[in-house]
């Protein structure tokens, strides 16, 4: 007889905020923003401490990497524009990003986190789900002992939770954030799941949020009470079949050990809004550098792609995107740069732009591939 599956989901609390700490520990209980520039390094004073930024000093394009848990209760969140950000808390501390750190720490958790329990689905910088199935020790000694070694190996703590199946387990690390370990069976839906808001399911965006809240539907548990006709008719059999089985808290997805990157990409925000005609030069050299950028990533991870794309954000901030799928996989600069060009004679371009965006995807191992030769490159802002 089969055991009953043990899937556990880790995240990393407030991770690079929290990285950041331990290089700044005087910062702990204050409100910290993670995403300025190399300019927003602290300075040290004479008296041997440390100066640093302010958010409401901040002037630029620029958005939020992530934020203390005392920025956010200040309503701070990742991804926010900064200036937005500075208007809300204009005293939390500015710090730079430090993606280097960052990884070094996510390769110390992972590493940790293996030498108990290898069966390991990787998510991300911050988080990943592992299977505990087969492990003799019990379910709360096992998280606890998760806890301790990512706490030993990076000083950082984390949040666990634990259940039959992925999509339970995510749900349930960010129930008791932060340093959180939440159990839950399936005996434990109805109490601990259907109270939840819709919104924190992963799987349900906003724009499914907002209608299902326009049927009245608001919490997990309306959705497993809804009639099931109800949901076909305004979201389709797909999904509203998967609607009910994850409000059931039903999910048979296995922890995949082995993940290929769906698609890599590079993109970048402006000082200034540009236009395509008016900037042309300075437009095209930015683009060239993001498509070289991106080559450079896919060679150093040994992949090729065959879906080249670009994402465009107009100064009014509506984002448009467009791709185009090639005969053959490549990993050639000139090459992206020219396919990205064809997609971008593909939108209206009379706005200024406030953000520009290349991405790579339908991957293919490089040793998979043979040699082909690529195409040559092209003017992308030519004939505009």
């Amino acid at each position: 007889m089969s055991r009953p599956r043990r899937i556990a989901h880790l995240d990393m609390d407030a991770f690079y905020a929290s990285v950041e700490l331990l290089r700044y520990p005087e910062l702990r209980g204050q409100p910290v923003v993670i995403g300025g520039g190399s300019r927003h390094q602290p300075r040290m004073k004479e008296d041997g401490t440390r100066e640093f930024s302010r958010l409401r000093d901040y002037v630029g394009r620029g958005v939020v990497t992530t934020s203390t848990y005392e920025a956010r209760a200040l309503g701070v969140f990742s991804a926010m524009g900064t200036m937005k950000a500075a208007a809300l808390a204009p005293d939390a501390i500015l710090l730079p990003t430090d993606f280097d750190s960052y990884r070094k720490y996510s390769r110390l958790f992972k590493a940790a986190v293996a030498s108990i329990a290898p069966q390991i689905e990787d998510r991300g910088i911050d988080e990943i789900y592992i299977d505990l199935t087969d492990l003799p020790e019990e379910t709360r000694d096992l998280g606890m002992r998760l806890k301790a070694a990512v706490k030993e190996a990076t000083g950082l703590s984390c949040s666990i939770g634990i259940a039959p199946n992925k999509l339970l387990a995510k749900i349930c690390s960010d129930l008791e954030k932060p340093n959180g370990l939440t159990i839950i069976s399936y005996d434990d839906v109805p109490a601990r799941i259907w109270p939840l808001a819709v919104r924190k399911v992963n799987g349900i965006g906003p724009k499914a949020e907002a209608k299902l809240i326009a049927l009245g539907i608001e919490t997990v548990g309306q959705v497993a009470a809804a009639d099931a006709r109800l949901l076909q008719e305004h979201f389709g059999l797909n999904y509203a079949e998967w609607l009910q089985r994850i409000s059931h808290g039903h999910d048979e997805r296995e922890v995949a050990t082995r993940s290929d990157p769906k698609g890599i990409s590079r993109e970048t925000t402006f000082e200034r809004d540009l236009h395509a005609k008016q900037d042309r030069a300075e437009l095209s050299e930015i683009f060239t550098r993001l498509c070289t950028k991106l080559a450079d990533d896919l060679a150093r991870k040994r992949y090729a792609g065959r879906t080249i794309g670009i994402k465009l954000r107009y100064s009014d901030f509506r984002t448009v995107t467009r791709d185009v799928t090639l005969p053959l996989p490549t990993s050639d600069a000139a090459a992206i740069r020219r396919a990205a060009g064809e997609c971008l004679r593909r939108v209206p371009l009379e706005l200024r732009l406030r953000l520009l965006g290349v991405r790579v995807s339908a991957l293919t191992p490089l040793d998979e591939l043979v040699a082909a030769p690529s195409p040559k490159q092209g003017d992308l802002f030519a004939g505009l």
